[in-house]
């Protein structure tokens, strides 16, 4: 098949058709995938059979691929960096509904997520939804825009740690919550050059240097304009799915409504630069 690219939706995504990730990745076709990916922040591939080993291969076309910092979730067999996402009836997996940017509370948090499905729960169940957050700052007022560019935000994992130490899911405990990091508000991207809003709803507890109060009331508006449906892109899986994310200018949400039926992912993660 010819290498070719279709709009999944107005506001994000792509399907990327005419290429077997676990042999098509030459110079020249993992060139067109970053610029793909560079225009429209989520990537679709169907019909995938990568391997622990070849889902790394992929990645590291991308950034070096790191294991997940707090070790939520149990490694694949001699892939510890790939996360294992499954979902069974004596083994739920945690909940994962909520808007988010992977890690961010990191000092250098990753520059994107690859996920394959190799067991979905069908019946339009388990689906995960995108937003562009280049858009909504975009639309913005210059005057809000730029009050925002003179922020920063403090992010903190205190959340997915609560959340991997209750008792009623299969995620690793954690020890401990470590110290919450700074980032601009306003993000600009180290490839396209655009500014994105670099906040989200799970893991920012406030601006630097306003109360968790004044700060909760402009984040949560902010998240009600990033997350309106006109600038959504929402993903059915199928077996075989391969999704790549930007975490510079995306954000995501896992819809939890599969209750006990199996579901199995694995999940690399490119490593990133700290956000300026």
């Amino acid at each position: 098949m010819k290498f070719e690219i279709t709009p999944l939706s107005g506001a994000l995504g792509a399907e990327v058709h005419g290429i077997d990730l676990s042999r098509d990745m030459g110079p020249s076709n993992c060139s067109k995938i970053k610029d793909a990916f560079h225009q429209y922040i989520v990537l679709l591939f169907r019909e995938q059979c990568l391997t622990p080993a070849k889902l790394v291969s992929f990645t590291s076309c991308f950034g070096p691929v790191e294991p997940h910092p707090l070790g939520s979730r149990e490694g694949a067999l001699f892939h510890p960096e790939i996360l294992v996402l499954e979902n069974r009836s004596d083994i739920p997996a945690p909940r994962n509904d909520f808007w988010h940017s992977d890690i961010s509370f990191a000092e250098c948090p990753p520059l994107g997520s690859v996920l394959h499905a190799l067991e979905v729960p069908g019946g339009g169940l388990g689906d995960t939804l995108f937003c562009n957050m280049y858009s909504v700052l975009e639309e913005l007022s210059p005057g809000l825009q730029k009050t925002l560019e003179g922020l920063c935000a403090l992010h903190s994992a205190e959340n997915l740690v609560r959340r991997n130490n209750e008792d009623d899911n299969n995620a690793k405990p954690i020890s401990s919550v470590p110290s919450m990091v700074s980032h601009p508000v306003v993000r600009t991207h180290p490839e396209t050059g655009k500014k994105a809003l670099y906040i989200n709803p799970y893991y920012t507890e406030s601006f630097v240097g306003w109360t968790p109060e004044e700060s909760g009331l402009l984040i949560d508006w902010l998240m009600q304009r990033a997350t309106r449906q006109e600038n959504i892109y929402r993903h059915s899986w199928h077996k075989g799915d391969v999704l790549m994310w930007d975490n510079r200018c995306a954000m995501h949400y896992a819809v939890y409504d599969y209750g006990s039926k199996p579901r199995l992912f694995h999940r690399a993660t490119a490593a990133g630069d700290k956000p300026v």
